[in-house]
């Protein structure tokens, strides 16, 4: 009996070549609709579908290959006698090859016109059908999902004939991965078109980016993937322009400068170490509020990652080339600057678009045996009650350098204390086990700059130890949350030291 493929793709690169080698070998082509009409149209014959099962398509394409005599000849076990005679019974021949992908669900719905008959006309019905059927019965069929593994189907069958077993069930495993991370698209439209909050079971799928060289240590192993409809404004959809491979660390370091760096309009440079900022800079220019970002700790800056949210101009990159920087990332590089900052060999340049709109619905985080999910933490300086507590106002001045301070502090991790004054940061005090430690950190960085400057908590003062340190640091404005049942001693303590409090209501803890 002749051997026969059946073919249905949506993606057709490299479709015309497997099907002409296929028909060498003496293989008979089943084909549908559009994949059909390439076929023949590039000279390569087929046999219609409806020609084997006798009916035609219908319900606009929607039934055409659901059908016994189409998966009966994907799910016969070929050794099995019984099936055998079944199928001699019902006129049903084998299918040996399956090579199937499906409609373009995930690309329609990522459109940001897509409507809800768009996205349903685009959920396949037939092709993950038969790609179950093929994988299932893969101790019989080869089935292929992906035009990758073309050639290495072509290189067996013309060494020896056939397909290996491990190929073939390398190859189903593949087919159920992308019916998996498939239904996951849909589940998750369809989920959040409905409004469900928490669904009895969370379906998430991500893509392969990149092997890693390691994890957070030599001795473990690692690899990043990515979100296809993830936030585009991310480093999961970096492009880099130079330098060495990301590591994990890095990829690490590079998403916590990216957060930061959202939280400001105007010129703005983020400098990360360990998942924490070290120093942030603002000013009239980019150079000038990297300039600012450097100053506000030049140490720890040293081999560290900085975000700015501007083009990188020739004169921002001869600074920036002045130390040694794990990565650089910016909306984009003028040419000069590119081949300035591109005479040090390993530093990484990346891009990202900070224009996108779209933005991560929820954080996850692993622990072992499951999975935290939360919202992000959007709330912002504009979003809060401020609420002055104490007798002094504070100035205008000190009004701005409390909302830098706490739009940095939420990302620094907890207990977080952040010094800064109107443009840049002083002092950073990031995940101590109780706040006055941190409090100690962050002044004792900022050192005689803490006089007159302003202090940021992400969470509030259990007691008036840190007021007091603050106090004597030379500290005249603070941001925190309030809600201690001890505020009211801060709240004295600050009037006795004329530092003017402000209270936001809200907390930003990061663990």
């Amino acid at each position: 009996m002749k051997r026969r493929a059946l073919m249905s793709v949506s993606d057709k690169s490299g479709i015309l070549e497997f099907a002409r080698e296929l028909v060498k070998m003496d293989v008979e082509i089943l084909s549908t609709g559009g994949t059909r009409k390439h076929l023949e149209d590039n000279g390569v014959p087929t046999t219609a579908v409806d020609e084997v099962t006798g009916f035609p398509e219908i319900l606009g394409g929607r039934v055409k290959t659901l059908h016994p005599l189409i998966h009966g000849g994907l799910l016969a076990k070929h050794d099995d006698s019984e099936h055998q005679q079944q199928m001699s019974d019902n006129g049903i021949a084998p299918i040996e090859f399956v090579c199937v992908n499906l409609y373009p669900f995930r690309e329609t719905i990522a459109k940001p016109d897509v409507t809800v008959d768009d996205a349903i006309e685009n959920i396949d019905i037939g092709g993950p059908t038969m790609l179950r059927s093929a994988a299932k019965n893969h101790a019989y069929v080869t089935v292929i999902v992906d035009s990758g593994d073309y050639e290495a189907v072509l290189a067996e069958l013309r060494e020896q004939q056939t397909t290996s077993p491990e190929l073939r069930r390398k190859l189903a495993a593949k087919v159920f991965r992308h019916t998996a991370a498939y239904d996951a698209y849909i589940s998750n439209y369809l989920t959040e078109l409905t409004d469900e909050q928490y669904p009895e079971q969370l379906t998430l799928t991500y893509e392969l980016s990149q092997a890693l060289r390691y994890g957070e240590n030599p001795h473990q192993k690692a690899a990043f993937y990515k979100s296809a409809l993830g936030s585009d404004f991310s480093i999961a959809h970096a492009t880099q322009l130079h330098g060495k491979e990301l590591s994990y660390n890095n990829i690490q370091d590079a998403n916590a400068a990216l957060q930061i760096i959202k939280e400001f309009t105007m010129p703005a440079s983020v400098a990360v170490k360990h998942m924490n900022p070290c120093g942030v800079g603002i000013g009239a220019t980019l150079s000038e509020s990297f300039k600012k970002a450097y100053e506000a700790d030049s140490t720890s800056i040293f081999g560290g990652i900085v975000a700015l949210n501007r083009e990188v101009d020739l004169e921002t990159a001869q600074q920036l080339s002045q130390i040694f920087l794990e990565i650089v990332i910016a909306p984009s590089f003028t040419e000069d600057a590119l081949a300035e900052l591109g005479k040090k060999k390993n530093i990484r340049l990346l891009t990202v678009p900070f224009e996108t709109k779209r933005r991560d619905k929820w954080n996850t985080v692993t622990v072992e045996g499951g999975l935290l999910v939360q919202e992000p933490d959007t709330f912002g300086y504009g979003d809060a009650d401020i609420r002055v507590v104490t007798e002094r106002q504070p100035t205008e001045q000190e009004l701005e350098a409390l909302k830098l301070g706490w739009s940095v502090v939420k990302h620094v991790k907890s207990n977080a204390i952040v010094v800064c004054d109107e443009s840049m940061t002083l002092g950073v005090g990031a995940g101590q086990m109780n706040r006055v430690g941190a409090a100690a950190i962050a002044l004792e960085q900022a050192a005689d700059k803490a006089q007159g400057a302003a202090m940021a908590s992400d969470a509030f003062f259990p007691m008036a130890d840190t007021v007091e340190a603050a106090a004597k640091a030379g500290i005249k404005a603070i941001i925190q949350p309030g809600g201690s049942k001890k505020d009211q001693e801060s709240i004295d303590a600050a009037n006795a030291h004329g530092i003017a409090m402000v209270f936001t209501g809200v907390r930003h803890f990061k663990h």
